[in-house]
């Protein structure tokens, strides 16, 4: 590898513009590509397999129509007056013209749905007056039939009275006809009585189920009183936006339109804002923050160089990367189900890792020259060396997220294709782009003043001798310490993803998330679905009786305001409720709450018994955005340990490859294990506890990113072992060549600490921009990924690692015997390649470290490239 890397940067450097133009090129395909094949990028996130989206598959076979994404659309009149009726119809007519949007499946008007619930509760109060007067008419009837029946047993009485008397004095015959006249009139009558009585009867029957119904509308609308599209005060209202799509599916030009649409309505005395769901873009893309990070890269590279085109050419280099990465991953989202982070991890990777892998070659090329080498050779055998370190830590960061594949969560597999991807494109353009501007740059690698002192004594290092034990103790012991201390709040880590709370306060989505929070609730930011699927269908005569118990079944439950029916199955044997939550989507009691209901589930026979026209167990099933949070971030905690375990696993192979030791990857991976822990730990005190909050834009502290641990452990799991390739082979390198053990350590580290602090504060550098991005999902993971990489190359690899270096002594590099024999040499940087291909008046490392007068291994400024240009191979 090394000498085909040395032949690609003698190739680059000679035909410069060839490379360049090629880049180029691959930059406007890129370009080309996600411009003609682009599709959209969404802030929602699934996985398959989950109760959610078992309960979603159900939801859209049952109640066709429930799947589409919905939007809501905030109203509030800015003096906190109610609306007038010019503001009312002007809301209706945006709202109106909105149906109309390609793509949009319908809207709800807040006005005509507070009017339709008027309407409702006014028809059930109308009912429940009727009804009572029914059954006052029945009482009344019934006495005037009781009346009346008591007149016809009083007639019949006296007629009978008097055919006994007429009888008893022999005059019956005489008033026969006269008695059977009157006895077929009273017959009649109560004939004509009995038919009234049992007509009243039949009505009065029906009375019971009559007020058995309205008792249930009531029922329901009790439950759901709580659910208003206009708050009580008048001055906020809630319409809502139902698209045909999922949020997957939605196309971007249809979200775009209808926020276009809303931004330029321009309703006099009226706020409008609207919800992620209708918001959600990759606006923040590169902000300020992240140019600001780009710039402090560019000042470091600047004072390292003291030059400033040498400082551009990484910059240069790290944008074309981003360019092709980013641009031609997003030409395939029309065809992949990609997120609004996932081009966003890309930038963050491709600037910074772009910037650090140029830098390696270039510091190595710089030293060279200035020991004296000629340029093009120069820029070969850096390609060679550097380079062959570059590719092989590159390797390590694609394999970290490469593995992302394996934990079985799609989105998470796309974001570290993409994130490996445009790693994969900074490794190209290092060992390609990088030799061709070097050859154009030549000379002015270095500045004029340097220019004088090529290959002169100006640079030779002084004598080193081993830090002293006690010193190394010390450090040692801090460093793990303050790390400790550092990863205390990663104990008490919650995962979820970030609602309307979290984003920046100026946005039209938190804006639209505190109106709904403080007018209605905070629970009306994301209600639960839940469904109920019955042994059997139910009669039509039972539905809302079914409905009214189950809705009261659902608000016994700890944690719901109100609950809705939304639907109902064609065969009647599957209903769907709405269920609003006291609190936020990401709220440890909305996540509680969601834990209870499917507990309850399935409902047995003897619960089910209470429940009208159900005879068996009741299944339910719990869906809605909380939910699919809740679901996504259990199952990414529970894939957390695996693949920690396989990126330890992976880092202990690697580094016994390439150090053939025991114990350094054993502390190597220690080391990486504390600094990954301890950037969890300030991601917890910052975005869950609200700990300067303040200073990082946390106004409303919540759950840590669900994916950002993964994330954050990837990458800087492949960052973690770059910065102990380009230390440790130095201490090894000085140890083969005969210095004891304890002066390789210091050797080692001031071979490689100038590089790695600044490759390090560049990382840190464009990381942090992104703390500061316009996407609630960009903060926490440039936060981790910057704080990570300062804990990880400031106090393990350059404070903690060579402290336990010394403290192992020679035992740091014992390898069993049969081990030695069957590991492969792994040339990492190129050593035998320097053997053919030596430094102009460089002598090795091992003779100037054996020497007398030296310093205590501090970590002080030296001249990277006084100890660059003297490596000697590895024997």
């Amino acid at each position: 590898m090394a000498e085909l890397l040395y032949r690609l940067g003698r190739f680059s450097s000679r035909r410069s513009w060839t490379v360049i133009t090629g880049w180029i090129v691959a930059l406007a395909l890129a370009a080309g590509a996600f411009l003609a094949f682009g599709g959209t990028v969404t802030t929602t996130m699934s996985i398959p397999g989950t109760e959610t989206e078992r309960v979603n598959a159900q939801l859209t076979d049952e109640l066709d129509g429930l799947g589409g994404a919905a939007g809501t659309v905030v109203f509030r009149t800015e003096d906190g007056s109610a609306f007038t009726d010019a503001q009312v119809e002007q809301i209706g007519e945006l709202l109106g013209d909105l149906a109309g949007t390609d793509r949009v499946d319908d809207v709800v008007n807040p006005f005509d749905a507070a009017a339709d619930r008027a309407d409702q509760e006014q028809q059930l109060a109308d009912g429940v007056a009727q009804l009572d007067a029914a059954e006052r008419q029945v009482a009344d009837g019934t006495a005037q039939l009781d009346a009346a029946e008591a007149q016809l047993d009083a007639g019949q009485a006296q007629l009978d009275a008097a055919i006994a008397q007429a009888q008893a004095d022999g005059t019956y015959a005489f008033a026969e006809a006269q008695f059977s006249a009157q006895q077929a009139e009273l017959d009649r009558n109560r004939a004509e009585l009995d038919a009234q009585r049992a007509e009243l009867e039949a009505g009065a029957a029906e009375l019971p189920d009559q007020r058995a119904q309205l008792e249930d509308g009531q029922r329901l609308v009790d439950a759901a009183s709580e659910i208003r599209t206009v708050s009580t005060d008048g001055a906020t209202a809630t319409g809502v936006v139902m698209f045909e799509d999922d949020l997957f599916a939605l196309p971007a030009e249809t979200k775009a339109a209808v926020a276009e649409a809303i931004d330029a309505a321009g309703i006099d005395g009226v706020q409008v804002d609207y919800s992620s769901e209708i918001a959600s873009n990759i606006d923040g893309l590169l902000g300020p923050g992240e140019i600001a990070g780009v710039v402090l890269a560019l000042l470091v590279l600047i004072v390292m160089f003291r030059a400033l085109l040498p400082a551009v050419l990484p910059i240069v280099s790290s944008i074309i990367g981003v360019g092709v990465g980013v641009a031609g991953s997003l030409a395939f989202s029309g065809l992949v189900d990609m997120t609004s982070v996932t081009p966003v991890l890309g930038v963050m990777l491709g600037l910074a890792v772009g910037i650090d892998y140029a830098l390696f070659i270039m510091n190595r090329h710089r030293s060279q020259v200035l020991a004296g080498m000629e340029v093009r050779e120069s820029i070969a055998l850096a390609n060679g060396t550097s380079g062959n370190a570059v590719v092989f830590a590159g390797s390590t960061v694609l394999v970290a997220l490469l593995a992302l594949n394996i934990t079985g969560i799609p989105f998470l597999g796309v974001m570290g294709t993409v994130g490996a991807a445009c790693v994969l494109i900074a490794v190209l353009l290092a060992v390609s782009f990088t030799p061709a501007v070097l050859g154009l740059l030549g000379i002015r690698i270095v500045n004029r003043r340097a220019r004088a002192q090529v290959g002169h004594e100006a640079h030779a290092r002084p004598d080193l001798k081993p830090m002293k034990t006690g010193r190394a103790l010390l450090r040692a012991a801090l460093a793990i310490i303050v790390l400790l201390i550092v990863a205390i709040p990663a104990l008490s880590m919650r995962l979820g993803l970030p609602d309307g709370s979290s984003e920046a306060t100026d946005s039209t989505q938190y804006r639209a998330y505190t109106a709904v929070a403080d007018a209605f609730g905070a629970g009306q930011n994301g209600p639960l679905l839940v469904t109920a699927a019955l042994p059997a269908g139910v009669a039509e005569d039972d539905v809302l009786a079914t409905q009214a118990d189950l809705a009261d079944l659902l608000l016994e439950q700890d944690g719901v305001v109100a609950v809705v029916p939304v639907g109902v199955s064609d065969d009647r044997d599957f209903l769907a409720f709405q269920v609003v939550p006291v609190d936020g989507p990401s709220s440890e009691s909305t996540e509680q709450l969601v834990h209870d209901l499917r507990d309850l589930s399935p409902l047995p026979r003897a619960a089910a018994g209470g429940i009208a026209g159900v005879d068996g167990d009741i299944d339910l099933g719990v869906a809605g955005q909380a939910s699919g949070n809740i679901d996504i971030s259990e199952k990414l905690a529970g894939v957390l340990p695996v693949y920690l375990a396989l990126v330890v696993g992976l880092s202990l192979l690697i580094l016994i490859l390439v150090f053939r030791s025991i114990l350094v990857p054993l502390v190597a991976t220690a080391g990486f294990v504390l600094s990954l822990f301890a950037a969890f730990g300030a991601i917890v005190a910052i975005f869950q506890w609200g700990w300067l909050g303040s200073v990082f834009g946390v106004h409303d502290p919540g759950p840590v990113l669900n994916f950002a641990p993964i994330i954050i452990m990837g990458v800087l799991f492949g960052l973690a072992m770059d910065y102990q390739l380009f230390l440790v082979s130095g201490m090894r390198e000085a140890y083969v060549h005969g210095v004891p053990a304890r002066t390789a350590v210091v050797a080692g580290l001031r071979n490689g600490r100038v590089v790695v602090a600044a490759a390090a504060i560049i990382m840190t550098a464009v990381f942090g921009g992104f703390v500061f991005s316009h996407l609630t999902m960009v903060r926490p993971l440039g936060f981790g990924l910057a704080i990570g990489v300062l804990f990880d190359a400031f106090i393990v690899r350059m404070l903690l690692i060579p402290a336990v270096m010394h403290l192992l002594g020679e035992s740091a590099w014992w390898l069993p015997k049969w081990l030695d024999r069957i590991l492969p040499n792994v040339d990492v940087e190129g050593a035998a390649l320097e053997r053919t291909h030596p430094v102009h008046g460089a002598e090795s490392d091992a003779s100037v470290a054996a020497g007398g007068d030296a310093t205590d291994g501090s970590i002080a400024a030296v001249d990277p490239g006084a100890v660059e240009g003297r490596r000697q191979p590895i024997g």
